[in-house]
């Protein structure tokens, strides 16, 4: 799984005005032309409102790189109003009804509840500290809800059950996380007539036919806006990002009709990687979300609670050597720790190894 990283995120839509005359500069080895007029509506509207507002047309709002922003727009008083479900990828579906308990308000000891997001497919969502908050605030915030308006938390994880994984063939069928993400929204959400919050990597939300959401689209297609956060630019960083210094912080920007979407994919930090980079714009993505410069971008720690859980430690190390995990693999703890010495708190470190 891609390293959890530690973000306030944020949504444009269009609203305050950039500067029609601004210029966006191609480098030599482009064949884009060296200048490009810039529409006068095009610009970035406070995230909580921009993505408030995307409900209003879309049934999904599939955002990458869940964090302390989401947070915050979860206690929004307005998303109730807007939002029938949150999915999210560090959740076994194979423990939704307990999830859905714990949720309810129903009395559970959180050692029950942990197995949610600590019994994934990806070992990373156990050292998760958002996830370890993310559903006890959703619990609070729907004791004061009426019925009707309580939030629903969905794990979309293929639903395994480690206790019976004893080599690397028991993992197979559990192995397509899309497809798994994709019938959960279908079967809990777009069937069902509700409005989900998608929280993913980027990589299972792009629109194509390989993505989650690519996969649910033959079926619902046109119900999904899919954003993508601001990582730094891949080249001319920052002279790019002195263009949104007049951005609300957090803010979200369209790609089409903007500048972003003018701009070849090259100049984005693309993931997957292997997107093709011959277009415009970041393959996939209908949204841009802004929460500061690169180098201020900080990663997610790892939780305390589970570094200390050694019980928990044992067993994530049990299911790497029953699954035949590389010695260098994400799946053992040893691994992980080593690699949160070694980096740096920043997600952007020039001097880091």
């Amino acid at each position: 799984m891609r390293r959890l990283v530690r973000l306030a995120t944020a949504v444009i839509l269009g609203g305050a005005m950039l500067a029609s005359t601004a210029l966006v500069g191609a480098a030599p080895a482009d064949t884009t032309p060296s200048t490009t007029l810039v529409p006068a509506h095009a610009g970035a509207r406070d995230a909580q409102t921009a993505i408030l507002a995307l409900f209003d047309k879309y049934e999904v709002v599939a955002s990458d790189s869940p964090d302390d922003f989401y947070l915050d727009l979860i206690r929004n008083a307005a998303f109730p109003g807007k939002v029938n479900d949150i999915a999210v990828e560090c959740g076994n579906s194979l423990y939704q009804p307990i999830l859905d308990r714990y949720i309810a308000g129903q009395d559970m000891p959180l050692s029950e509840v942990r197995q949610v997001w600590r019994n994934t497919t990806q070992p990373m969502c156990g050292f998760s500290t958002f996830y370890e908050r993310l559903f006890p605030l959703v619990r609070r915030i729907n004791e004061k809800l009426p019925p009707a308006k309580k939030l629903r938390v969905l794990a979309c994880d293929p639903p395994i059950d480690w206790s019976k994984v004893h080599s690397p063939q028991d993992r197979i069928p559990f192995l397509d996380r899309d497809a798994s993400i994709a019938n959960v929204m279908k079967n809990q959400v777009l069937a069902k007539h509700r409005k989900a919050l998608m929280l993913f990597g980027i990589g299972h939300l792009l629109h194509g036919e390989d993505s989650a959401v690519g996969r649910y689209e033959q079926q619902y297609p046109n119900v999904t806006f899919t954003i993508v956060l601001h990582l730094g630019f891949a080249k001319d960083n920052d002279r790019l990002e002195k263009r949104m210094t007049s951005w609300p912080v957090p803010a979200l920007a369209p790609f089409k009709g903007t500048w972003l979407g003018t701009l070849p994919s090259s100049y984005f930090i693309l993931r997957p990687p292997d997107l093709p980079t011959d277009g415009k714009g970041y393959p996939g993505a209908d949204g841009y979300l802004y929460v500061g410069p690169r180098d201020h971008l900080l990663r997610e720690p790892l939780s305390a609670r589970t570094v200390l859980d050694t019980e928990y430690l044992a067993e994530l190390q049990r299911r790497a050597d029953a699954v035949h995990a590389p010695p260098d693999s994400l799946m053992r703890p040893g691994v992980i720790f080593q690699r949160e010495l070694q980096s740096s708190v920043l997600q952007y470190d020039p001097d880091g190894p």
